[in-house]
């Protein structure tokens, strides 16, 4: 079987494992997650970083931070992962769910203007849901396959609306849109995850990234339970959610071949589209103009009909194709969460194939798994 997407471990991650080992730094507390922290930071563009256990636990407590709480609304694409809502659940707040556009399959701008302009007012500071009463808190924009979202336009209408942005960059780590790195986008937090299945893994973990000095400092204290002083005195409700050196240890080797490793992605990405471009019945991933994707995922889009008919024929054949996310509105905890129409999330996600994309991927296997779907479309 051909994986869909496994890890590189082909540079220093042993003998990094290995000087943790010999150190006994082996916690929380070590010189990679300190590495991992300064390296991510550089590569993202943003003045600082804080490791954290995992890309979900990195928003919560970057949604935490910029004032997210109890009965508020987060304005989210409905096209993500479960973990994203799954942030916003846990702090109390629900998600109110919006479309993405064609382009990109991000965040629609035009339309969160037009359901901000229509169903939003302000009452004493605060930006309020007109159909729930409750408060809207934040944007939280989706770089969907390492795509970054149209992020000038939906800082504009943040700025506009006074709310914080705080974007679920999970795998984009080496994208670019109109020239810049995700960490200058123009969000307050960015939030990676460092999962066994990105381009870039510590075998777990993420990092929450930002240019204010003071806001990833309350991230920082968030993730390290808000200990005040040497003293057992705390000062908050936080969290414990730091990253250990084991992990940074396999996260600084990854980070050290960012380039290659994305390059690959890229790589990847292409031929299939240039293989698939000749089929009808396949279209290929966004590619927006304005971008250039870090490609975590790639496949192609079924012009008519499912990607789910496809994946026991492709499995048959040893390729481990998958379909892609369901829509957050079609999950049982979130079912009944405020959302706008989102024609284009619903038509585009039956239809998502993925296909094997690990950086390690030969041209042989990819020409595997080429001819595997075209006879699997016969």
């Amino acid at each position: 079987m051909i994986p869909l997407c496994i890890p590189n471990l082909a540079g220093n991650e042993a003998r990094y494992l290995q000087e943790c080992v010999e150190t006994n730094f082996v916690s929380s507390v070590g010189p990679f997650v300190d590495r991992l922290e300064e390296m991510v930071a550089a590569a993202a563009g943003a003045g600082g970083a804080v490791a954290t256990s995992a890309g979900t636990t990195g928003l919560h407590a970057a949604l935490t931070a910029v004032g997210v709480g109890r009965d508020d609304l987060v304005i989210l694409p409905t096209l993500t992962f479960i973990a994203s809502a799954n942030a916003i659940a846990h702090c109390g707040a629900e998600p109110w769910l919006m479309d993405v556009d064609e382009e990109s399959w991000t965040l629609d701008a035009i339309l969160l203007g037009k359901a901000l302009a229509r169903q939003t007012e302000r009452k004493g500071g605060a930006l309020v849901h007109r159909p729930t009463g409750r408060r809207v808190a934040a944007i939280l924009p989706v770089h969907t396959l390492g795509l970054p979202a149209d992020m000038d336009a939906l800082t504009a209408l943040a700025s506009e609306y006074r709310l914080p942005v705080v974007a679920d960059a999970a795998a984009a780590l080496g994208a670019r849109d109109r020239g810049r790195p995700i960490g200058k986008l123009g969000a307050q937090l960015s939030v990676l995850s460092f999962n066994g299945n990105k381009t870039v893994t510590a075998g777990g973990g993420g990092a929450v990234l930002g240019d204010d000095e003071a806001l990833v400092a309350l991230v920082r204290h968030l993730t390290t339970t808000a200990r005040v002083g040497a003293h057992y005195d705390h000062d908050r409700v936080g969290f414990n959610y730091r990253m250990t050196n084991l992990q940074a240890a396999v996260g600084c080797a990854q980070l050290e071949r960012l380039d290659a490793l994305v390059a690959a992605k890229r790589r990847i990405a292409a031929a299939y589209d240039a293989a698939f471009a000749g089929l009808a019945a396949l279209l290929p991933l966004p590619a927006p103009p304005r971008a250039r994707s870090a490609c975590w995922f790639s496949g192609a889009l079924l012009a008519d009909g499912a990607a789910a008919d496809l994946v026991p024929g492709l499995r048959e054949a040893g390729v481990d194709a998958r379909t892609f996310w369901k829509p957050i509105h079609l999950q049982a905890p979130f079912a009944g969460c405020p959302r706008d129409p989102t024609p284009v999330s619903d038509r585009v996600w039956p239809a998502v194939l993925t296909l094997p994309c690990s950086t390690g991927l030969s041209e042989s296997d990819q020409e595997r798994v080429i001819a595997a779907v075209r006879n699997v479309l016969k």
